[in-house]
C-alpha cells in the first residue's frame, strides 16, 4: 500500500504547535510567561535557519511538564487543539488528505514536535497513525527527558525505515509534504516528495530538483 506522509507543523497547520503549546503553558500559569516566550522565540529562529539541536529545545519546553501526569497534560491538550490548533488547519491540507484516503493510501503524520501534542492533533485529522517525539515517564509523571530517536532530521528517516520494518512497508511510490529545510533527508528518499509553503532552501532545492510546490491555505 502505497504511503502518504505529512509533515505537521508549518505543513498541515498554520504555525508551529509546540510554540502554540508554549504560549498555552504561559495562559495556564505552568511558565514565566515572558521569559519563557521570549527563549521558545529564540529556539524556534535556529529551527527555522536549520541550527537548532532539538535536544536543546526539548529540554527547555518539556521542563514545565516535569512531574505532571499523561493524563493531566492530557485533559488540557484537548481543549487547546480544539480551539487554537483546529482553526489553523490549512483547508488545502484536509482536501489533499481526503484525496489520499480515497485513493486507498496508508497516511502518517511524522514531526518533530512531542508526541502528546501531534498525536492529539491527528487525531482531529482522522489520521491514527503518528510518528512523534516520545517522552520518559517515571513515577506516574513525565520526566522532562525524551526517549529513542527524536523525529528530527535524519532522525526522521531512521525511525520511519524502523516503523516501515515493523509494518511491512516501504517507500515505493510514497509521498511525503514538508515546508522545511530540516526534512531534506527524508523528502530525498520518497519516490514522490512534496515542498509545501516552502521556506527558502526548501524551495531552492525543491525548485532544482522539479519537485512540486504547493501553496496551502
Amino acid at each position: 500500500m502505497a504511503l502518504a506522509i505529512f509533515d505537521l507543523d508549518d505543513t498541515l497547520i498554520d504555525g508551529d504547535c509546540a510554540s502554540l503549546w508554549s504560549a498555552e503553558m504561559a495562559k495556564l500559569g505552568w511558565v514565566d510567561g515572558d521569559s519563557f516566550l521570549a527563549r521558545d522565540r529564540e529556539l524556534m529562529a535556529l529551527y527555522a535557519e536549520g541550527k537548532l539541536a532539538m535536544e536543546d529545545y526539548m529540554a527547555f519546553s518539556l521542563a514545565p511538564l516535569v512531574g505532571r501526569s499523561a493524563e493531566e497534560v492530557a485533559y488540557v491538550v484537548e481543549p487547546f487543539v480544539e480551539e487554537v490548533i483546529e482553526p489553523l488547519l490549512y483547508s488545502d491540507a484536509t482536501r489533499c488528505l481526503a484525496r489520499h484516503r480515497a485513493a486507498g493510501e496508508r497516511i502518517l503524520v511524522i514531526s518533530a514536535s512531542a508526541h502528546f501534542l501531534v498525536s492529539a492533533i491527528a487525531a482531529r485529522l482522522g489520521i491514527d497513525e503518528v510518528l512523534a517525539i516520545e517522552l520518559e515517564q517515571r513515577h506516574g509523571g513525565y520526566s522532562g527527558r525524551t526517549q529513542g530517536v527524536l523525529t528530527y532530521r535524519e532522525g526522521k528517516v531512521t525511525r520511519l525505515q524502523r516503523w516501515l520494518e515493523q509494518q511491512g512497508e516501504s517507500l515505493d511510490g510514497a509521498y511525503f509534504y514538508s515546508d522545511s529545510r530540516n526534512d531534506l533527508p527524508l523528502l530525498q528518499r520518497v519516490s514522490l516528495p512534496h515542498a509545501v509553503n516552502p521556506d527558502p532552501v526548501l524551495r531552492a532545492h525543491a525548485e532544482q530538483a522539479g519537485w512540486p510546490i504547493l501553496n496551502w491555505r
